[in-house]
């Protein structure tokens, strides 16, 4: 692979990354019940307050108003690390339980992401041929 392959599959493996790190924090922190029953009784492990913290954020939707504040920036701003950013966010809010809002960030974050690609790396002059010179009919 180039230099600039690599340039370009970098901001997707690092979603890649982001969603199985939080479905890692969705399944193995916040919903088993074993965790849920440390955390209730009387001498509860010092994690347990990040865990009861991760939770008030989907109750209060707190993941999904950050992806979508990040969506907009992205739209308004042409920037690859805000659209990275709004896909990645949008990613943590769909899988902790902010669908719609999730939804929407990471469909708008990667067409965006994928768009600032593709114009960073097109030639400009693909199909033009220089200056052309029209020559008459004999």
């Amino acid at each position: 692979m180039t230099s600039t392959t690599w340039q370009r599959a970098w901001p997707w493996l690092l979603l890649l990354l982001v969603a199985l790190f939080t479905a890692w924090l969705r399944y193995g922190v916040i919903e088993p019940a074993t965790m849920a029953q440390q955390c209730g009784a009387g001498h509860a492990p010092w994690w347990c307050r990040w865990r009861q913290w991760l939770v008030l954020g989907f109750l209060h939707d707190v993941y999904g108003t950050a992806a979508l504040l990040a969506t907009a920036l992205a739209l308004l701003r042409k920037r690859a690390w805000l659209a990275w950013l709004a896909a990645a966010l949008g990613i943590i809010a769909l899988q902790l339980y902010c669908f719609e809002s999730g939804a929407l960030a990471v469909l708008v974050g990667c067409l965006r992401l994928l768009r600032l690609q593709a114009t960073r790396t097109l030639p400009v002059d693909q199909h033009r041929h220089g200056q052309q010179q029209v020559h008459t009919q004999p």
